[in-house]
């Protein structure tokens, strides 16, 4: 399942429900359904809540995000703004204080058509192994480099199948054809031309364990002192940097494109590396977590979204209004308010040009979003809040004819 399956998993009998009906069980949402919602009302004279769930609800909800982006900000202040965005995502992050690894190891190489299939294996920190693969164009070679790809595949996902590759140990995808073909998008970049690396994300595919499932392992992490959205831009950011030390890579020319779970570690990774990587590919819609923890009853996100203290410095949204200038699309879309943010933001760093956004079919245009500019009330369901985020989640995939072509356009 993907990102979009897992949402209300921590969201009682909602969440439930979500796993055992999967995506395409979620369709409109009636006014009569809407209305019916509930939400928390203090029934005190001084507004303050008994309940303890409801006392962090209206807590959260008055206290915004001390670094989020304010579009009526003096342009001037936003390469401060965003420097400061950026060292506090960097110490949320927790990234750990090593004594230098091993380089990243071949480990075998095989010929497919019109390119190379590489094994590697990269050494982050202590006892860690990250298993990757590295799809090299026939044609590239130090006298002719290339542009590279990193590429993060969604919960269900892994670096076989956007390889086009067969599933480990047997390994099964309930995807249909069509998203099989989709979302072999590390094959679809090396098909023209680009050098693409496709890696599992933490605790899922290869890296998974048979000993639990890995909500205990992200959990695990938090107790730990990380976190998993954390642990996983790490081992990213530990390749990326070796990858553009190899004489094969256009260093210039390196993007970072995620699927679903793999979207938020694609941004973040830009955000942290801004001289590394030009150009993000966000295969997933534009999400407010803070705001879907309002408009859903103190809707928790799941362990692997989990980043600890987010809420009271950041979102999502303004972590990609930090990306400008830097290249970047959307491909599903999201609640336009939000995506009208990050527009203001890459205006303020003169390229409003650099972000495109391009949503669901069902979405597609203004007349088609009539929730777009609605306040969002509270108590809502999945189903209600996705129609609020112009989300349609069965047709929730990889989109190579929107992405590749553009990435072709921005590496010319």
């Amino acid at each position: 399942m993907e990102r979009r399956e897992f949402l209300g998993a921590c969201v009682g009998a909602i969440g439930a429900a979500t796993l055992a009906n999967g995506p395409e069980a979620r369709g409109q949402v009636s006014k009569a359904e809407a209305s019916t919602a509930k939400s928390f009302i203090s029934d005190r004279e001084d507004g303050r809540f008994v309940d303890t769930a409801g006392f962090l609800h209206a807590s959260i909800k008055e206290n915004k995000p001390k670094l989020a982006f304010d579009p009526e900000m003096d342009p001037r202040e936003f390469p401060m703004w965003r420097e400061r965005l950026r060292e506090k995502v960097l110490e949320l992050m927790v990234f750990p204080e090593i004594v230098p690894q091993p380089e990243p190891k071949r480990i075998w190489v095989k010929q497919r058509e019109g390119y190379q299939l590489q094994r590697w294996e990269a050494y982050p920190e202590p006892f860690c192994v990250v298993p990757f693969l590295m799809l090299v164009p026939d044609g590239v070679s130090a006298q002719s480099s290339a542009p590279a790809v990193m590429c993060f595949p969604g919960n269900s996902g892994s670096k076989e199948a956007l390889a086009g590759e067969p599933e480990l140990d047997g390994r099964k995808l309930s995807w249909s054809e069509q998203k099989l073909r989709a979302n072999r998008f590390a094959l679809h970049y090396a098909r023209e031309g680009m050098i693409a690396l496709a890696i599992d994300n933490p605790a899922r595919a290869e890296p998974d364990t048979p000993m639990h499932a890995y909500r205990d392992t992200a959990r695990a992490m938090i107790l730990a002192g990380r976190n998993y959205r954390g642990v996983s831009v790490f081992q990213k950011t530990h390749i990326l940097k070796w990858l553009a030390d190899l004489d094969i890579v256009d260093a210039k020319r390196i993007a970072a494109c995620g699927l679903s779970l793999g979207s938020d570690p694609a941004d973040l990774l830009a955000l942290l590396n801004p001289d590394l990587i030009s150009a993000v590919i966000h295969n997933d819609y534009l999400c407010d977590w803070r705001e879907q923890c309002i408009a859903m009853n103190l809707y928790a996100a799941t362990e692997w979204h989990v980043v600890p203290g987010q809420y009271a410095w950041y979102d999502a949204p303004d972590v990609e209004a930090a990306l400008a200038p830097c290249p970047l699309l959307f491909t599903e879309g999201g609640r336009t308010p939000h995506i009208n943010r990050v527009r203001t933001a890459y205006g303020m760093a003169g390229t409003p040009r650099n972000v495109e956004v391009h949503y669901y079919d069902k979405f597609k245009t203004p007349e088609l979003r009539p929730l777009d500019d609605q306040p969002i009330p509270e108590g809502l369901t999945q189903k209600e809040y996705h129609q609020y985020a112009n989300v349609d989640v069965p047709n929730h995939r990889f989109h190579p004819e929107i992405a590749v072509p553009w990435l072709k356009q921005v590496f010319a």
